[in-house]
């Protein structure tokens, strides 16, 4: 349980310092399919992920940039006016696509039927 634990733990702290990175440097350091499958997480080791505050606050930051790149609010505007838009956008993508490699990882972990005996 507690190497459970850890795993969940340094996975949501990589996903933060990508995301620091992404939104400070511009940089995309990490994909988290691969990660996972090396690191052999099971499907409720990603599920606990997927529930974490780290992803929580992935996503928000994702309706944040979207908010920004269609333009409105000013909140926003002020918010990200340091990225330019073009920028927001690949930002965007890769903080949505650390998401998703997350949920198709799950997906992908869930049990397959039992055979029946004969």
């Amino acid at each position: 349980m507690i190497n459970q634990q850890n795993k969940v733990d340094e996975l949501c702290s990589l996903v933060e310092r990508a995301m620091d990175a992404a939104m400070g440097e511009g940089r995309f350091l990490m994909k988290v399919y691969p990660l996972l499958e090396a690191q052999k997480f099971t499907r409720r080791e990603v599920t606990e992920f997927i529930e974490s505050s780290t992803a929580a606050s992935v996503s928000e930051m994702c309706l944040e940039l979207e908010g920004y790149i269609k333009g409105g609010d000013p909140y926003l505007r002020e918010s990200f006016g340091h990225i330019p838009k073009p920028q927001a956008r690949k930002i965007h993508k890769y903080l949505y696509a650390l998401l998703e490699d997350a949920w198709k990882y799950e997906q992908t972990r869930r049990p397959g039927r039992k055979k029946k005996s004969k």
